[in-house]
């Protein structure tokens, strides 16, 4: 509800061309303030549970305002331990000096704010609000989750906020909707307020407001009790692990059993799509490409992306929820023996959707050692990229065996995030060495999730998945295709030899000495082109790893990006297995394919282990060297990060390899 202006107030702009006004939106971590900028803006703006999510503002402009969203605070004067780093930012920002994603922003002072506050916890919001109305700018309150706050019988007198505070007051929903449309109007109206705050300390000014404009029923203490009840469990040393353990392994089962049904849909179609263009088109090089390059590489990547929906749509759920935040406190005990402060939790967990925003998220961590070690480490945390590579190595080692498959997937997860606890605690111990700090959590209530919300959320991914292959991957296996189908090499004497052979003995047998001509004839083309000749002049130095020259070219083709390791197989093993390619599907040839004798498989239980391994721990991502580069201000520390990543990734490849080689009996 809009209150009247003060006398005082500043009297409205009559300029024929006003300026765009800059509304700096403040609050609190976890009140929701990102999801009401992403209403605002009618963008999608992908939240978290727990505070760090916002490390830099992000604009937009909308209705002739120039909206800022900054990073959530508790305090525009923290102290040195307690959020430095975005408090650091907000003040810069109501000052002018603001820190955005576009480096191309112009700078000015902020003309009013935004203040979104939760409704079902008001007290902890007010501090904010005197400090920022002590600066003197227009102030609209923005009482959000109304609708948590009515299921706790909790009444907010709005009128008596607005009285209180000299502030537009606005009641709002961010999750449905309810009320968003009232902020904008309310801003273009507000005026500056007086200072209330001016001459009593602000405790006395929260509480006497509190006393003054809440009163809460009997169902908030029930709320809370529950709230209690389950937190003994979640927050539990040993109950609170086992659940999260449990959690997980639970969520990476539902991923293998409900996303098979989908994929072999999308690989079945990607076949009768390779078939039907091979019925249209000639032979010759352009439908080589097509079949081979575009439709086998791409389709290969494309088959994956129910699994990457659905992991992104059940981890909205479980962000939403508000369960995350509870196993943030649980993951923040096991971080601080390794040397890495609490802060380093949200970083590492965005690192599991990618590294690059993980990393860039290290700006919150206040002292440079420690956000050093947890840039260093961010990308061991299994990213998006790796799952491709995960379900095709662990599907292949456990067919037909989901549960088995899921554990193996949630292991891949446990060895990346142990690896980077004790190469943190490596790094912390030497040349990064000094003291670690706790983290101070406010957890939020847990409440029901968002359906709509999640479903967004994962729509965005996917898109962002697909148009990644039908950009980056389409250009790199077309790319490879061509590597891999050039130059033509002479005939093959072996296989004219065979030819001869089959001439001079009976039709069962001279077809066996064809089928045996033609495997030679391709495997000789395969091996002279560029593709083949890189691959066997790198081999050796994989061979200890059980990987052939074809693996070879999938592991470096990797190195750009690692998702492109399946396309690459793909379009390996189908210039090499053409007959293979007419009647099995994608998945299946490169699970089948055999090496250049024709009989032994590519993907043997210990090369498999081996790469499982490998793609665990080895740093394959271009852009996310750059990143590292940027953030922890030179190209030393990026090299640093490829080199021990890759040392440490042969390494674990290798031992991987020997230990499943003694177990299945295979000789190593």
């Amino acid at each position: 509800m809009t209150t009247p202006a003060p006398a005082h107030a500043t009297p409205p702009r009559t300029d024929p061309q006003p300026r765009i006004r800059r509304v700096l939106l403040l609050g609190n971590p976890n009140v929701g303030k990102s999801t009401l900028f992403g209403r605002l803006a009618g963008a999608r703006v992908h939240t978290s549970n727990f505070p760090g999510t916002t490390q830099s503002a992000q604009r937009t402009r909308v209705a002739g305002i120039d909206l800022t969203d900054l990073p959530g605070i508790y305090r525009l004067s923290s102290p040195p331990e307690d959020q430095q780093s975005e408090a650091a930012v907000c003040r810069a920002a109501l000052a002018g000096r603001i820190e955005t994603d576009n480096a191309n922003d112009d700078h000015a002072p902020a003309d009013a704010t935004i203040i979104v506050l939760d409704a079902a916890n008001l007290a902890r919001n007010l501090r904010l609000v005197a400090e920022t109305l002590r600066i003197g700018l227009p102030t609209v309150l923005v009482l959000n989750r109304i609708d948590q706050a009515d299921r706790r019988c909790i009444r907010i007198d709005t009128d008596a906020l607005a009285e209180r505070t000299g502030c537009a007051v606005v009641s709002t929903n961010g999750l449905t909707g309810e009320g968003v449309d009232k902020i904008l109007p309310a801003v273009n109206a507000a005026h500056t307020p007086p200072a209330p705050v001016h001459d009593v300390t602000i405790r006395e000014w929260v509480d006497a407001t509190i006393a003054e404009c809440v009163k809460a029923g009997n169902s908030q203490a029930d709320a809370e009790q529950l709230t209690d009840r389950l937190d003994d469990v979640f927050l539990h040393p040993v109950l609170g692990s086992i659940v999260f353990i449990a959690s997980m392994t639970f969520l990476f089962w539902i991923i293998f059993k409900l996303a098979a049904y989908p994929m072999d849909w999308i690989d079945a179609s990607f076949g009768v799509l390779a078939d039907t263009a091979s019925g249209l088109l000639p032979a010759g090089a352009i439908r080589d490409l097509l079949i081979d390059g575009v439709i086998g590489g791409v389709g290969a990547t494309v088959i994956f992306l129910p699994q990457i929906c659905l992991m992104f749509f059940l981890i909205t759920l479980l962000e939403h929820s508000g369960y995350l935040p509870r196993a943030a406190l649980l993951v923040d005990r096991l971080l601080r023996p390794f040397g890495l402060p609490g802060q380093a939790f949200v970083p590492l967990l965005s690192s599991h959707a990618c590294a690059i925003p993980g990393i860039i998220a290290c700006r919150g961590i206040p002292d440079r050692r420690e956000r050093l070690a947890t840039i260093l480490v961010a990308p061991f945390m299994s990213c998006t990229a790796r799952i491709p590579v995960y379900v095709l190595l662990t599907s292949i080692l456990f067919a037909d065996r989901p549960a088995l498959a899921a554990l193996a997937f949630t292991g891949c997860y446990v060895l990346g995030a142990v690896t980077a606890l004790f190469t943190a605690l490596i790094f912390r111990s030497t040349f990064l060495r000094g003291p670690s700090r706790s983290m101070a959590l406010e957890l939020p209530a847990y409440r029901r999730p968002s359906i709509r919300l999640a479903l967004i959320a994962t729509r965005d991914r996917g898109w962002l998945f697909l148009r990644k292959a039908g950009t980056v991957i389409l250009a790199m296996v077309v790319a490879l295709w061509w590597l891999g189908a050039y130059p033509h090499a002479d005939p093959n004497p072996e296989a004219q030899t065979l030819r001869e052979q089959a001439a001079l003995v009976e039709p069962p047998h001279a077809q066996e000495l064809l089928d045996r001509a033609d495997l030679a004839e391709r495997r000789h083309a395969t091996a002279n082109t560029f593709m083949g000749m890189a691959g066997r002049a790198a081999q050796p130095v994989f061979a200890p790893l059980g990987y052939d020259w074809q693996l070879t070219v999938g592991v470096l083709s990797s190195f750009a990006a690692r998702e492109v390791f399946v396309s690459t197989m793909a379009v390996v093993t189908a210039a090499g297995e053409e007959d293979a390619a007419e009647t099995e599907t994608g998945l299946q040839r490169i699970a089948t394919a055999t090496r250049d004798d024709g009989t032994t498989p590519i993907f043997t239980a210990p090369t498999s282990w081996s790469l499982l391994v490998f793609y665990v721990l080895a740093m394959q991502c271009l852009p996310t060297l750059a990143v590292t580069a940027r953030e922890s201000g030179g190209w030393r520390w990026a090299l640093l990060q490829l080199g021990y990543m890759t040392t440490l990734a042969y390494a674990g490849g290798l031992i991987a390899y020997t230990i499943a080689a003694v177990f299945t009996g295979a000789n190593p």
